[in-house]
């Protein structure tokens, strides 16, 4: 039986090395569209996508970032002219936040270079391995976000 120290440590390596080449790649195919956001600006602008009844407060969260960070971000995109924000009915202390339509394009520019990317990272793999890698990597996201420290 293989020593579980070794195995935990060549796991470690390895899930390393795919984030790392999968940024990389991503970063790679983001540059030829020419799109020049951050990665973090990226994730509050899908967000914003995904999300009609998004916040500033809510966004944080979503990405675990401290709300100061999070508005430096959103300020950045609306500046770009790809987010704008609306009075919230119900609540009057906050603002919505939605893409315009710029903010939309980039937006489908960004998911299709994430495609490119995760065909470029699965193009020898079988539907079952996949559907394997996705039930296996979800257990294990669920076993570090149920730790205590909520696997930070």
């Amino acid at each position: 039986m293989p020593n579980r120290n070794s195995s935990d440590s060549q796991l470690s390596d390895t899930l390393h090395r795919l984030v790392h080449v999968y940024k990389s790649r991503l970063r790679a195919e983001v540059t030829q569209r020419a799109l020049g956001l951050p990665i973090t600006h990226m994730r509050a602008l899908k967000g914003i996508c995904r999300n009609p009844h998004s916040t500033a407060q809510s966004i944080a969260l979503r990405m675990h970032r401290d709300k100061a960070q999070i508005t430096r971000v959103l300020k950045e995109l609306l500046m770009e002219g790809l987010i704008e924000k609306r009075p919230n009915p119900e609540d009057g202390r906050s603002q919505l936040l939605f893409p315009t339509e710029k903010g939309s394009e980039v937006m489908r520019q960004l998911l299709e270079a994430e495609r490119e990317t995760a065909a470029a990272m699965t193009r020898r793999l079988s539907d079952a391995e996949l559907k394997q890698f996705a039930e296996l990597s979800a257990r294990m996201v669920e076993n570090l976000s149920c730790e205590p420290d909520g696997g930070n």
